[in-house]
């Protein structure tokens, strides 16, 4: 038997109703550069709370199950390391971070208060960092920043103190991640991330090494409420989902700096 599935993409904002026939929501809706969602922090809070109080009034007016992409930011500076499902964070509520951070947590709230209440089925997903092409060029990240100013030959920006870590995760096991939470049978929360833990510094490294050795590595100042450290514990996507990442950051990289090369213009290496 054959299955066949119908997608389309509408461009539209969730902070307004929605009237459409789904079957299944995945949630992604909320920017996610520091540089973006600070910009506008008010509308980011909207997104989080009032985007997903509407596509939770979809899911239950259509019966469709949905899937919230949350973050590994509502485990905030952690003082537990990896971060499990069951640890509850350090977040600070009244932060320049705090639109982003807590806007996810209050959609998770959301979420099991329409699945307990109403019985909507859900699924939450907790990303770390993801990267890979069609990134916006510009839009603060680290992983884009750092490739960016590689391939136009400026210093590689690493926040103070550089030995702040983070664990990057390939878009293609990303949506995998997504897609098996989606079809299984588990609500979450559940971790979709790569455990592989790097220092900023480490990062740019990798990148100097890998796209332009001639760069410099500079140190700036870092921002506020900036978590000291982030490891995904994905033993749950392992056991539930049958899933764990497959590509390496080193692997990663080069196939991110390809589709920047040419939206950038730059020649390929010799």
């Amino acid at each position: 038997m054959i299955s066949f599935y119908s997608i389309f993409f509408l461009f539209t904002d969730v902070t307004e109703p929605l009237l459409i026939e789904v079957d299944k929501i995945y949630h992604l809706a909320c920017p996610a550069s520091p540089i973006f969602y600070k910009h506008n922090p008010v509308k980011t809070i909207k997104t989080n709370v009032i985007g997903t109080l509407n596509m939770l009034g979809l899911a239950k007016r259509v019966g469709a199950r949905i899937l919230l992409t949350s973050t590994s930011e509502v485990y905030g500076d952690p003082l537990e390391h990896p971060q499990t499902e069951s640890y509850w964070g350090n977040v600070n509520p009244i932060g320049v971070r705090s639109c982003y951070d807590e806007g996810k947590r209050v959609a998770e709230t959301l979420m099991f208060d329409y699945h307990r209440q109403h019985g909507i089925e859900i699924r939450i997903a907790r990303i770390f960092n993801t990267y890979g092409p069609r990134m916006n060029i510009d839009d603060g990240r680290v992983v884009s920043n750092f490739i960016a100013q590689a391939l136009r030959g400026e210093p590689l920006t690493v926040q103070a103190p550089g030995t702040q870590t983070r664990s990057f995760c390939y878009v293609s096991d990303m949506v995998d991640g997504l897609i098996r939470l989606m079809e299984g049978e588990n609500t979450g929360p559940i971790n979709i991330g790569n455990p592989g833990e790097f220092t900023m510094v480490e990062l740019a490294e990798t990148v100097k090494e890998l796209i332009n050795p001639e760069v410099v590595i500079k140190m700036v100042d870092n921002t506020p409420d900036d978590p000291r450290q982030r490891k995904p514990d994905i033993t749950k996507a392992k056991e539930l989902l049958g899933w764990e990442p497959k590509i390496k950051l080193r692997d990663g990289l080069p196939l991110m700096e390809e589709d920047f090369r040419l939206r950038l213009g730059v020649p390929k290496k010799k």
